[in-house]
């Protein structure tokens, strides 16, 4: 009688587009892998075209591509990349999406829009994605729309320690931009054992980027301000807030956001001296033209890592998070 027998072990593969290879490469090397081999080019008219030079049959797949500059690009090269990989028989497919696209779209704001979050998600899951992993989502009900596990890290705590390190001597008072991102200010008030202020603006949903910062709640007359954000996009939030904030007698202003977005005018305004630091993570890429004197990049590569060690060893991703599980 023939008897047939497999060793079902697991096998851990990293893909990555063409958007941040740097980071995908980082992480790999964190995980003692490195990135397949693909083969990915642009024909004349704009279709894009992936293919895997080796098997990945039966492999738990984790596909990275970070949505920069192109982003239509970047998304539509992704989604081919899932498909290729449910097509060569991959076991297991995660979308890692270090800066989820579209995810400032998630819900109506007027009638007759889109929910363009909602709509990645179900592009991922028509793909053949099973699960997704992101970094600081804009906001966290995005979890939901994907119709499987979702992986939300936080930058937070890496952020924090090193605002920690660097300023925690001085007289922090931690800065909510807007009212949207209180919950998430408190959080780093708690942790770095400073005092919150408020910033209230007002937004004209029918112009893009533009902002106008109002009146402030709470003391930093003297103090070093942290303003706190998921992103940094052309940068007028921000830096109508440090105006804000240094008209009301800040000592200094530093700012810290996960993802750097930095489309123009992003960088003439946040080293115009208005903005003493800025501090973010390498989400997405940095190119040197993004690049000034005030900026922190610190390397978000060392928690997706962890994070992907965690799924693949069926481990809790929230062990990650002490204290926020």
């Amino acid at each position: 009688m023939l008897e047939i027998t497999a060793s079902n072990s697991k096998r851990l593969v990293i893909v990555s587009g063409r958007a941040h290879q740097a980071l995908a490469e980082e992480v790999a090397t964190l995980l003692n892998t490195s990135l397949v081999p693909t083969t990915a080019y642009d024909f004349a008219n704009g279709e894009t075209f992936v293919r895997y030079e080796e098997s990945v049959r039966g492999v738990d797949a984790f596909v990275i591509q970070s949505h920069s500059s192109g982003i239509n690009n970047w998304i539509m090269e992704q989604l081919l990349m899932v498909d290729a990989m449910k097509r060569s028989s991959a076991k297991r497919i995660t979308v890692v999406a270090p800066f989820f696209p579209y995810a400032r779209q998630d819900k109506k704001h007027k009638g007759r829009e889109p929910i363009s979050a909602r709509l990645m998600t179900d592009l991922f899951k028509a793909a053949g994605a099973n699960r997704i992993m992101s970094v600081d989502l804009h906001t966290p009900q995005i979890q939901g729309f994907f119709d499987g596990p979702v992986d939300h890290l936080w930058a937070l705590p890496m952020l924090a320690d090193h605002v920690a390190e660097r300023f925690g001597n001085e007289n922090l008072t931690v800065v909510s931009p807007d009212s949207g991102r209180v919950r998430v200010a408190d959080i780093w008030a708690e942790r770095l054992g400073a005092p919150l202020a408020i910033i209230h603006k007002r937004r004209d949903p029918d112009r893009p980027n533009q902002v106008e910062a109002h009146e402030l709640v709470g003391d930093v007359k003297g103090r070093t301000c942290l303003l706190v954000d998921d992103m940094i996009d052309t940068a007028g939030t921000i830096v109508a807030a440090a105006k804000a904030l240094k008209d009301n007698g800040a000592a200094r202003v530093i700012v810290a956001a996960t993802h750097a977005v930095f489309s123009k005018p992003a960088v003439e305004r946040l080293s115009s001296g208005v903005v003493d630091e800025v501090i973010v993570t390498n989400t997405l890429p940095i190119t040197p033209d993004k690049q000034f004197d005030n900026l922190t990049v610190l390397s978000i590569a060392p928690l997706i890592a962890a994070a992907i060690s965690a799924v693949f060893g069926d481990e809790s991703v929230n062990k990650l998070f002490p204290g926020h599980a």
